[in-house]
């Protein structure tokens, strides 16, 4: 994979537009994970779930008649995924219809017995309370000295 693609990458990750940013939030709590702008080969696939070798592109107005989608789409699918494309608005408009076509879809495509499911949120854990009391004292030095 060349550096270029990863640098890519990491800078459309940095640089999500609103619509990736709301789709990530509601597909990166499901496992098996997707992976937001993934390189494959000379592409960056919006998010994609390796599992089920399922991309997810998220279109803007711009890429209405575009060829080079069509090609890419063909490429990527000659390497066994299948490609998924949304328009921005929809995502905007209808996340939870979005993504629940997103995970129908690529159930489909997980090996047998395998399904995707929510991850438990990490915001509804229970902690420490803080206010139990002051922090253990350090252990003493060896030698019972004192500085």
């Amino acid at each position: 994979m060349p550096a270029d693609n990863v640098r890519f990458a990491r800078m459309l990750r940095t640089n999500a537009t609103r619509p990736e940013r709301n789709l990530w939030h509601a597909l990166s709590r499901y496992r098996p994970r997707f992976t937001r702008q993934l390189p494959i080969g000379p592409y960056v696939a919006d998010f994609a779930c390796r599992r089920a070798r399922v991309i997810v592109e998220i279109d803007g107005s711009q890429h209405a008649d575009s060829n080079y989608d069509a090609v890419r789409t063909a490429a990527l699918e000659a390497q066994g995924w299948r490609v998924f494309r949304y328009w921005n608005n929809d995502v905007l408009e209808n996340i939870e219809g979005v993504v629940e076509a997103i995970l129908a879809s690529a159930s489909l495509r997980l090996p047998e017995g395998e399904r995707f499911e929510a991850a438990p949120s990490r915001v509804g854990r229970e902690r420490k309370n803080r206010e139990e009391g002051p922090p253990p004292a350090p252990p003493a030095r060896a030698g019972g000295e004192s500085f």
